[in-house]
């Protein structure tokens, strides 16, 4: 015979979980799925078991049915009232009811009480959290190193919150700022995704405006032959909010990929330029000969020789004495660039004429009066010998070799003592 149900009048459940059913973050198979779920865990805990319970859920309406199933037995020999019920009681519900037949039973989950509402309300925001925490992840870490837009909507000492069009929360850690960047709630602002980290189910999406790959994705959206596979970015090197080097390489002789990327007249890279803080961009042509990758990228120094040394990746560079701080650059700028370009360490020198040089010395053998320490840091910006450094000013020992004012008076009186001697 089959089974009969009873005609009992759907409680209404739209205040249990109406802010659930509209979640856009969810779609609507798998919420129903984590409904009926949430209800079979609150039955499970009432009755033992809800292997023989029906949960019908409607999310569009905002309500349910339950029904549990139990067969009919001769009365006295119900073992499980949950799964059995005796003959009389089952005739009470329909006259009709016959041992060995299903009965099945509407549930008026209201009835439960409050602490079991309670706590399906509580199951079913654990887990619709856990499913937006999921979907939160899939959506960003397929995203990694794409750029995105988004409004500030609250600034702190050592992040910045950012809301995307959806309401999720993006970070923007103090170290992944321009250091020039200012921001003002309310504004939207660009940044790439940098990483989404995902620590106990609690995703985080973090966001950079100095990584590498967010110039290159600018680069990619302003100039069409980078974006149609024309032009290949090989390798960028930043100094966030100060200046950048990108080497690139062009598929196509007819295409001049440095001209290509820098438009007309910086057209194709002002806006980028404005969107990193001023931050110069310099574009060289990439070549697999190191040496002369190394010569481009020192630019806009004139190299006159390179020695490599492959197995340290070492270079030391030879320039005329009026080129080493165009090599060395502000700051000491331009060569941490060339080097993080090419990924060689660069040391550049002056270049010593032979009747210079016969009267010269080299600093490596004042080594018993100065340390020789203070000789490599003077050596590292390109003067290796006294008359080199008794020629450049002495503001320039101070910044660029980074020695205290009373070091250099004094590595200066001993390099002059030697010639007066």
């Amino acid at each position: 015979m089959a089974a009969k149900k009873t005609n009992d009048s759907t409680p209404n459940m739209i205040e249990t979980f109406k802010e659930f059913k509209e979640n856009k973050n969810i779609d609507r198979t798998t919420l129903v799925s984590v409904l009926e779920e949430s209800f079979r865990n609150v039955l499970a805990k009432i009755y033992g078991s809800d292997e023989n319970f029906d949960v019908i859920v409607n999310p569009d309406k905002g309500d349910f049915e339950i029904y549990r199933n139990r067969v009919v037995v001769e009365d006295g020999e119900v073992e499980d009232e949950n799964k059995e019920i005796s003959l009389t009681e089952a005739q009470k519900i329909d006259p009709d009811y016959e041992v060995g037949e299903d009965l099945s039973e509407r549930i008026e989950f209201e009835k439960f009480g409050r602490r079991a509402i309670l706590n399906l309300r509580q199951t079913l925001a654990s887990k619709i959290l856990e499913l937006e925490h999921d979907s939160l992840y899939n959506k960003y870490k397929d995203r990694e190193g794409q750029i995105i837009s988004g409004e500030v909507y609250q600034t702190w000492k050592r992040e910045v919150l950012i809301i995307d069009d959806e309401n999720n929360e993006l970070i923007l850690p103090k170290s992944e700022q321009i250091p020039n960047d200012q921001y003002r709630k309310g504004e939207t602002i660009r940044a790439v995704i940098l990483r989404v980290d995902n620590e106990n189910n609690n995703p985080k999406i973090i966001l950079s405006r100095t990584s590498p790959v967010f110039l290159e994705r600018l680069l990619e959206s302003e100039v069409p032959e980078i974006n149609d596979g024309l032009i290949s970015i090989k390798k960028i090197a930043r100094m966030p909010g100060e200046r950048a080097k990108v080497a690139v390489e062009s598929y196509d002789d007819r295409i001049d990929p440095v001209g290509a990327c820098v438009g007309v007249k910086g057209s194709r890279v002002h806006g980028i330029v404005r969107e990193l803080c001023n931050e110069n961009i310099d574009v060289i042509n990439y070549t697999s000969n190191i040496k002369l990758y190394i010569q481009r990228a020192l630019s806009p120094a004139k190299v006159s020789s390179i020695n490599i040394n492959e197995e340290t990746r070492k270079a030391e560079v030879y320039l005329k004495p009026e080129e080493v701080s165009l090599a060395i650059g502000r700051g000491g700028l331009n060569i941490k660039l060339a080097s993080m370009l090419t990924e060689y360490t660069i040391d550049v020198f002056r270049e010593i004429e032979a009747d210079e040089a016969e009267e010269d010395i080299y600093l490596d053998e004042f080594s018993d009066e100065i340390d020789q320490w203070i000789i490599d840091s003077i050596k590292r910006i390109g003067l290796d010998t006294a008359k080199a450094v008794l020629k450049a000013p002495r503001e320039m020992l101070v910044e660029k070799a980074d020695l205290e004012e009373e070091t250099v008076d004094n590595i200066i009186n001993i390099l002059k003592a030697e010639f007066e001697n």
